[in-house]
């Protein structure tokens, strides 16, 4: 399935520039910036739980805010992109440069 991460956390501190540094460092482990603080993951749900989880551990329920938006399985039809930053297929093939 699809889910959209979104997160804003209070960076006025210098606790709260490391959970966000925390909050994308996980995000990126189980899916693909496509803006600041926006993340497509491609996950089944055992990999969200486990996400959610993660990411819940991190931040501030009282500075903090996780949304998450949950596109499901069709997510090809409900996703639209245009402008700057090329879009990416993460059902695609990976193409990895053995001499980089």
């Amino acid at each position: 399935m699809m889910v959209l991460i979104t997160y804003d956390v209070n960076v006025s501190t210098p606790i709260g520039r490391k959970r966000l540094r925390h909050v994308a460092k996980q995000c990126q482990n189980f899916g693909q910036r496509v803006q600041n603080s926006v993340f497509e993951c491609l996950v089944d749900p055992t990999q969200f739980t486990q996400l959610k989880h993660r990411l819940e551990a991190i931040v501030d329920p009282k500075t903090d805010s996780l949304r998450y938006y949950f596109l499901g399985s069709n997510w090809k039809r409900r996703v639209e992109h245009f402008g700057a930053k090329e879009t990416y297929d993460p059902e695609g093939v990976l193409i990895i440069d053995a001499n980089p």
